[in-house]
């Protein structure tokens, strides 16, 4: 169940799955991404804010290109371009990714004690890249707690039919995950990802109810704002 907490008065959301790690998700309270200069100093004190919550001075995140790329994270690196998800294995460093209507998943191996975060746009999804994540952790699906947040869901997201194609062959049972209003196609990404997942044996898997674009008072939608730079972020930390 996910619910909201707060680091130093500024609002994160959590998922009470996650047991073990530091793994939450900022708002338009607490995030630290965005490419407006208006806002750089909010995020600054943002960011600096949450690391000193997890104890960490430099955080890793990779450059997000909407492929399925995944990679470990290496002590002492931080550039990781043309990367969607990221896993972490050791407890001196801390991951972040970005989003604004895109899917992000945090995984946790209970049994490896190693966690990752994928990012899961439509392309993403298609490529299944959060069971390639599971895949590259070496990790038994049935030891996998998924944590699935905030995203656009199946109320605002209608996409042509190609794209409907691709997500649709991503998974052996597409039944439930859209639907058709006025001969336009809605998906429901979250649905999708989490189907992937039940798939290949994931059991533990908490999907959040917020969508980016009706909740747009506290995540961010590059829908709804018209292709806004600012990122609410997933973050995680062992």
């Amino acid at each position: 169940m996910f619910y909201f907490d707060k680091i130093n008065n500024k609002v994160i959301l959590k998922s009470d799955y996650l047991i073990g790690i530091k793994g939450f998700f900022t708002t338009k309270d607490s995030f630290f991404t965005t490419k407006d200069a208006d806002l750089e100093k909010i995020t600054e004190e943002n960011k600096k804010t949450i690391g000193e919550y997890l104890n960490i001075l430099n955080f890793v995140s990779p450059v997000q290109t909407h492929s399925c790329n995944v990679d470990f994270v290496k002590p002492d690196k931080y550039d990781y371009p043309d990367t969607d998800a990221l896993i972490l294995d050791n407890d001196r460093q801390a991951v972040f990714l970005n989003f604004a209507d895109c899917t992000p998943v945090i995984l946790y191996d209970k049994k490896q004690k190693i966690a990752a975060v994928s990012h899961a746009g439509w392309r993403g999804t298609a490529k299944k890249i959060v069971p390639k994540t599971i895949k590259k952790m070496n990790s038994n699906p049935a030891d996998i707690i998924a944590i699935i947040g905030p995203a656009i869901s199946l109320c605002c997201y209608n996409v042509g039919e190609d794209v409907f194609n691709e997500l649709k062959s991503s998974v052996d049972n597409f039944e439930g995950l859209y639907k058709l209003v006025n001969e336009q196609i809605f998906v429901d990404l979250k649905a999708i990802n989490e189907r992937q997942m039940r798939e290949i044996g994931v059991r533990f898997i908490d999907v959040c109810p917020y969508c980016t674009c009706c909740d747009n008072d506290m995540f961010f939608s590059y829908r709804k704002e018209n292709a806004t730079t600012n990122r609410h972020n997933a973050v995680i930390r062992l």
